[in-house]
Parts: C-alpha cells; sequence; structure tokens
C-alpha cells in the first residue's frame, strides 16, 4: 500500500518536541513555577524508597495504583544519566511511541491523519509539563490498547489493565467495546490481568493499596471545576485558605468538604450515564470505541475534585485515537479540548500565581479552560449517544428506499 508522505508530521513533530525537551532542561525558561522539581525532588524520592522494596508508606502524596512503581524506577534503565535526565528524556521516547503508532495506523489501514495530527499539534500547547509527569507513559499505554482493539481484543485488554495499574483511568477505555465475543474477551483479559497484577504487588512490595486511603482524603484542587464556588467566594470574604495538601495546591475552610463531596457526586451520575449509554446502545460503528473511551474520561476528568494540568495529556491521546476514524463524531469536541489545552498551560505554570490569588485574571482562565470542558463534555456526549441510539433507532422506524418506492407504486395504482 503506498503511502502519503509524513514530511510535515514529522517535521513538525521534532520542531515541537526539541522545544518541549529545551524546556524541561531549562534551556529555554517558562514563567511561572518550576514544573520539573515533581520529577528531580518527588519522583526521585519516591524512587529511592520503591528500590528499597516497599511503597512509600509514609508519604500522603503517593496516591498511585502500584504499577506506577515501574514508572518511577525506569529511569533505572539509564544509569549513565541523572535521575531527572534520564525520566525526561524516556518521557520523551514515549510520546514518540504514540506517534509512531498512530502514523502507522493511520497510513497502513487507512484511517485519517487527522489524529496523528491533534497528538502532534496538540501535546506542545500544554508545554513542559508533558515530559515532566509520567501520565504521557500511561497515555502510551492507553492508545496501544485503543489501537489494539479492534483485531486483538484480548491484548486490549491486559494493555487496559496495565493502564489501569499506572494510573486508574484506562480502566474506562472498555467501556465502549462490541457486545459479544469482544467484550468477553476484552473484559475478562482485563479482569485477570488486573487481578494477577495486584496479587503480585501485593505480594512483592508492603503498601500496594495504601494509595486508596491518600486518594479518598484528598480535597478540592485550585483548578478544578467545583473550585470556581471558593475563587468566586474569595471576592467575597470567604474565610478559607489555600494551601499545598495531599501533594496538590487546594482550598482549606468552610464547605470545601460539601463542594468536594458535590463533585463525587457528579462523577458518579456521569457514571450512571455511562452505564444507561452502554445499554442503550444499539449500533456500533469502527470508531466507536474510541468514541466512548474519550468521552468516559473527559466526563470523569471534568467532574473530578482534582483537574491536575497532566490530566489533559490523557484527553489528547484519546481524541488522537478518535480522530484516526472517520465516523467518529468527536471533531467538536476535541478542538474544544485542545483549546483548554492551551488555557491550561496559561493557566500554569505562566499565571499559576494568579490562579492561587484568585484574583481576576486568575479566575477568568479558570472560567475558560474549565468551561470549555464542561462545553466538551456535554458535546461528546450528545454526539455518542446521536450516533449509537438516536440515529440507528430512526434508522430502524424508516423504511428503506427501496421499499418505500415499492409502497408508493403499490399506493399509485
Amino acid at each position: 500500500m503506498k503511502t502519503r508522505n509524513p514530511a510535515a508530521l514529522l517535521l513538525t513533530w521534532a520542531l515541537t518536541r526539541t522545544l518541549l525537551l529545551l524546556c524541561v532542561f531549562k534551556v529555554v525558561v517558562v514563567p511561572g513555577p518550576d514544573v520539573t522539581s515533581d520529577v528531580s525532588v518527588i519522583y526521585h524520592g519516591w524512587y529511592d524508597v520503591l528500590r528499597t522494596g516497599t511503597f512509600p508508606l509514609d508519604d500522603v502524596t503517593w496516591q498511585y495504583p502500584p504499577a506506577a512503581a515501574v514508572a518511577i524506577l525506569s529511569p533505572a534503565l539509564l544509569p549513565f544519566l541523572s535521575y531527572a535526565s534520564a525520566f525526561f528524556l524516556l518521557a520523551f521516547l514515549a510520546d514518540a511511541a504514540v506517534f509512531l503508532m498512530l502514523l502507522y495506523v493511520a497510513d497502513r489501514h487507512g484511517k485519517s491523519r487527522r489524529g496523528v495530527w491533534v497528538w502532534v499539534a496538540g501535546l506542545p500547547l500544554l508545554g513542559q509539563t508533558v515530559y515532566a509527569r509520567y501520565d504521557v507513559m500511561v497515555t502510551a499505554v492507553a492508545v496501544a490498547a485503543l489501537l489494539a482493539a479492534a483485531r486483538h481484543p484480548k491484548a486490549a485488554g491486559v494493555l487496559a489493565a496495565i493502564g489501569a495499574l499506572l494510573k486508574v483511568w484506562p480502566a474506562l477505555l472498555l467501556l465502549g467495546t462490541r457486545r459479544g465475543r469482544a467484550t468477553r474477551e476484552a473484559w475478562s483479559a482485563a479482569a485477570a490481568t488486573a487481578g494477577g497484577l495486584l496479587i503480585a504487588f501485593t505480594i512483592a512490595m508492603p503498601g500496594a493499596m495504601a494509595f486508596l486511603t491518600f486518594q479518598r482524603d484528598r480535597g478540592t484542587e485550585v483548578e478544578s471545576l467545583g473550585s470556581l464556588v471558593f475563587h468566586v467566594a474569595r471576592q467575597f470574604g470567604w474565610p478559607g485558605t489555600v494551601q499545598l495538601n495531599y501533594g496538590s495546591v487546594e482550598f482549606l475552610g468552610p464547605y470545601v468538604d460539601v463542594v468536594s463531596a458535590v463533585a463525587q457526586g457528579l462523577t458518579l451520575l456521569a457514571f450512571g450515564w455511562l452505564l444507561l449509554w452502554r445499554f442503550r446502545a444499539r449500533a456500533w460503528r469502527s470508531g466507536t470505541l474510541a468514541d466512548a473511551a474519550f468521552t468516559a474520561v473527559l466526563l470523569f476528568t471534568t467532574t473530578s475534585r482534582v483537574i491536575s494540568p497532566q490530566y489533559m495529556l490523557w484527553l489528547v491521546g484519546l481524541a488522537a485515537v478518535c480522530l484516526l476514524f472517520h465516523d467518529s463524531r468527536m471533531t467538536l469536541p476535541t478542538w474544544l479540548l485542545l483549546a483548554a489545552t492551551f488555557v491550561t498551560f496559561l493557566e500554569f505554570p505562566v499565571w499559576f500565581s494568579h490562579v492561587v490569588a484568585s484574583d481576576s485574571l486568575g479566575l477568568a482562565l479558570l472560567l475558560v479552560r474549565n468551561g470549555l470542558l464542561v462545553a466538551a463534555s456535554l458535546s461528546a456526549c450528545r454526539r455518542l449517544w446521536r450516533a449509537t441510539i438516536t440515529e440507528p433507532r430512526r434508522a430502524e422506524r424508516s423504511p428503506l428506499p427501496s421499499q418505500a418506492a415499492r409502497e408508493n407504486s403499490v399506493i399509485g395504482s
């Protein structure tokens, strides 16, 4: 099969990734807090603990499933580099792997290059945070799972389970598998893999499940949708404070627990809607699995008590897979997401001090970013529902053209 020349994609990817590397290595300095400190300080500290054969049991910032230890320990593969340098290089390689997977599928399997462009142009909109968190590695596993699903549902299940044990959210990837054999194979493989890995980690290293407690106790982070209540309330004398708490900058004070509970309630409602969609879906297109995965993760991100900047990275990866498919309905939500990703870069790290201060600029940035996420979520839900439920039902009720012509001829006679 003759492929189109990917020179423009390759050049754009190379230039943008060179800029990202220059940023994380501080050749190019971006205004705002140093986003690489998570790697050089926090990740490196976890690395030293994990090498002793236990999870960081006394560190409440450890809020990740047990397989995250593999990502944190991965710089040991490059012992000739410092921890941070090795981590940045491995994150870059994970980014390259996603790019090559998307390009291969687009060119070899007759898909659209729109999806490749979403990854190439969308990822750098988030800035140097891309290589300063292990989320790009998780996203690479998630993208591989979605791309494998069409031909190898068992492999997709295995990869989704590995992703879920790296950072939970890939557990949503298989929500849209086609009913029947594909669902049985993918879900059973995922359950078996997840169960086996959890048992292995629990036996091998103490504290494998400690992250559940630490995650449960998190509050309302200053960038979340719910945080807008307190950003506005501070203008009218709300007496709470903003502090580093459980590894993120959160609001502490009156009614924070109420807003956090409401956010969790919204997440439960989102899960209920997804279950209803799964039950009522009538038609599966080639892109339905990716569209459903994108919609699910988008809903859970938007309603979360915490919307860390790196969460946008997950969504860019899933949106890229969606737009590989010509029949995907996620074009508008993807554009909204890309706009939200760039605004996220502006609010963190560039003007994060304004967000923490809840001043007019910080409030405006969050209103725009979170508003875009809400709009993308509602649009994605509507489009997924119409494509798989509303339109197939109408098609079933409408007679085929040939049938309608025969009926008209009978009436005319």
